[in-house]
């Protein structure tokens, strides 16, 4: 694993600044006069009382819509503001003590850049000739990454933020790129870079295969996520079990992203049947191995649900009050106390970070699991419940 040893103590809140700061969807869009991705400065302290340690950006660079659709890597949106903003929302956070990730949209871009518009050769093309996209989207277009070209443009892309500060890059839809890609372009980025960190999304797949092919130092545990809300939704302890089992063996080569939830996925408050049994997922997050995420408004017990239609993402992606002393519509303390107490006990066994997992009891109503390294170890139990018995959690040391 070539992960710096800093991500070793990393939990990272995931924010989108497109929507968080109703930048998008916005009728009129903002001006890059409003900064208004300087009102994620104010959201700083939040991120430390909440007792995470770095903050995983969303899209910010120049798009025609939602970010994923890029017309300018080297430029920030001016809907958000300038790059004057994000150097003053980088320090920010580093003054902090937080770590800052962005997110790079390097399969794709949007069908508005000037790449596209003068038919330029660095875009792929299907067996017709005819531009290829991302998963049939006619405003993404896919990039060439056999062409050294666009290799030597993610290079000094990556290296150009990273150079103004940041730490290390979110990949966007890392696996519908070619493994050697990341392969060749990811090592000349840390020779200049060393303590760069890398972030693939992967969807599905032998992730510990993935990982050598590509060198990404972690990669989205979505197996996981799953089953962790299918799980409980289903009373099944024994899908989860089978899920840890697997996660314990993506450990060999590399530690995964865990979550349970993100800008992509209905929040995990309105995917629960039972809101009772929130606990339990955030009791595996912060206690299994991994880099975990809390999406922001998740903390809060924020509900949305995301639909398969264009806007479907709206919901999952609302503005944050810009004065974070006013809670989000819908705000759960006893949501937001929980997180700070299991973020606790995450900063308090951070070797929980690259632990061994076994699953040393299930059956129809309860799961135990062993989290454990270099003799420390943590005994977790889950019970499911029964209908006349709610569900509970419990952690032996």
């Amino acid at each position: 694993m070539s992960e710096p040893a800093w991500v070793h103590h990393a939990i990272w809140w995931h924010v989108y600044p497109l929507g968080s700061t109703g930048a998008y969807p916005a009728s009129p869009p903002p001006g890059p006069e409003e900064h208004r991705l300087r009102r994620l400065v104010g959201w700083l302290d939040h991120v430390q009382r909440l007792g995470t340690n770095g903050v995983l950006l969303g899209p910010v660079f120049a798009s025609s819509t939602h970010g994923y659709d890029t017309v300018d890597h080297l430029r920030v949106d001016p809907r958000l503001g300038d790059s004057d903003d994000l150097d003053l929302l980088v320090a920010e956070a580093h003054d902090r003590g937080l770590r800052v990730v962005l997110d790079g949209v390097f399969h794709h871009v949007g069908s508005e850049h000037p790449w596209v518009r003068s038919g330029s050769a660095w875009l792929r093309r299907d067996r017709r000739g005819d531009l290829a996209t991302f998963e049939g989207h006619p405003g993404l277009i896919a990039l060439d990454h056999a062409r050294p070209e666009v290799r030597d443009h993610v290079v000094e892309v990556m290296a150009h933020w990273l150079g103004r500060g940041v730490d290390g890059w979110r990949l966007d839809a890392a696996y519908a790129v070619p493994a050697e890609f990341w392969a060749e372009v990811l090592p000349r980025v840390r020779e200049r870079f060393g303590e760069a960190w890398f972030l693939g999304e992967v969807i599905h797949g032998d992730q510990a295969a993935i990982a050598r092919a590509t060198t990404i130092d972690s990669l989205t545990q979505y197996e996981l996520w799953k089953a962790v809300w299918s799980s409980l939704n289903d009373r099944n302890p024994h899908e989860l079990a089978h899920a840890l089992r697997r996660h314990d063996g993506f450990t060999d080569a590399e530690v995964p992203a865990t979550f349970v939830g993100n800008h992509d996925v209905t929040r995990l408050a309105s995917r629960l049947d039972d809101r009772r049994t929130l606990p339990l997922a955030l009791a595996v997050l912060f206690t299994v191995a991994g880099t975990p995420t809390v999406y922001a408004g998740d903390e809060f017990g924020l509900t949305g649900i995301k639909e398969d239609r264009e806007g479907g993402d709206d919901a999952v992606r609302p503005e944050l009050p810009a004065d974070p002393a006013e809670l989000p519509d819908g705000a759960d303390l006893d949501v937001l106390h929980l997180h700070r107490e299991l973020i606790g006990v995450r900063r308090r066994h951070d070797w929980l970070h690259a632990a061994r997992l076994e699953v040393v009891h299930v059956d129809h109503e309860r799961i135990t699991w062993r989290s454990h390294h270099e003799g420390r170890a943590l005994l977790v139990t889950l019970d499911y419940g029964d209908g006349s018995r709610p569900p509970n959690w419990w952690f032996e040391e």
